[in-house]
């Protein structure tokens, strides 16, 4: 490649670059479950080339004044965005990644605005109740690149509707145990040895699953090139292990490898 083609090529995707910046939806935050007030780091303005994505849904389990999914207080805010932001600086810390300092939260109802953001964590999709639109929307978002990562479901009950939607958006692709010699389990950390990382729950129940879900699952739907486009943490909840990392209490163990787990797929999804 001569010099001068080398700086066309650059100026290009300098243009790209900031033409995918300022197609971005700008931050936003709601109220979750836990918080409504949770302080903003003084950089939370300053563009980055990773951000955490949360998945927004609807939810099956809507209570009689209830406020819509799309304003927060919802299941898919379970966690935030505490749980999110120890996430980021620990992705700073462990990795070169340059992050975001806050989170931003997707919705699939957003025009192409999921399309900026190219990996997105969901929680308590055990209780998502995805549209038709969400559900063409989200296959799309996968199919072009997207890395899903899921998490905080647990027992039968909860997958049934987790797979339910998944075959929705994926009827031909079957969710299948991540082998244990797939890159994704060994792109930063060495994940061979993996064990339940329960939510913070197991600090008064003393057992580290939730309802029936007894054994840990790490499952995933992968595309045609072998690519892992949804990372699937069943009967787990990574959210909690994040989330508590500076809490004395919860063990730093499930931290460990919670952390871990979540630094693999971040790489993993910038780099596959």
């Amino acid at each position: 490649m001569n010099v001068r083609a080398g700086f066309r090529k650059l100026a290009a995707a300098a243009l790209l670059l900031t033409a995918v910046v300022f197609a971005q939806k700008p931050f936003r935050q709601y109220p979750g479950w836990e918080y409504d007030d949770f302080p903003l780091p003084k950089d939370y303005q300053v563009p980055a080339e990773w951000v955490f994505g949360r998945l927004m849904f609807p939810s099956i389990r809507v209570f009689r004044g209830a406020p819509d999914w799309r304003q927060g207080q919802s299941d898919w805010t379970i966690d935030y965005p505490r749980s999110d932001r120890h996430l980021v600086n620990l992705v700073r810390r462990l990795t070169r990644v340059e992050a975001r300092s806050v989170e931003q939260p997707v919705n699939l109802e957003d025009g192409d605005d999921v399309f900026n953001w190219p990996w997105i964590y969901g929680v308590e999709v055990g209780h998502w109740d995805l549209s038709d639109q969400q559900v063409t929307k989200f296959r799309e978002y996968l199919l072009r690149g997207g890395f899903f990562m899921c998490d905080d479901f647990h027992g039968t009950r909860e997958w049934a509707v987790f797979a339910a939607g998944m075959q929705r958006v994926f009827p031909d692709r079957p969710i299948v145990d991540i082998p244990g010699d797939d890159p994704v389990l060994q792109t930063v950390f060495d994940l061979k040895e993996r064990y339940q990382v329960p939510g913070a729950q197991f600090l008064y129940t003393g057992r580290p699953y939730e309802q029936d879900g007894v054994e840990a699952r790490w499952r995933g739907i992968y595309d045609d090139k072998g690519r892992l486009m949804v990372a699937i943490c069943h009967n787990m909840d990574l959210g909690d292990s994040w989330e508590h990392a500076d809490d004395p209490g919860y063990p730093e163990r499930y931290s460990a490898l919670g952390i871990r787990t979540a630094v693999n797929y971040v790489v993993y999804s910038m780099t596959h």
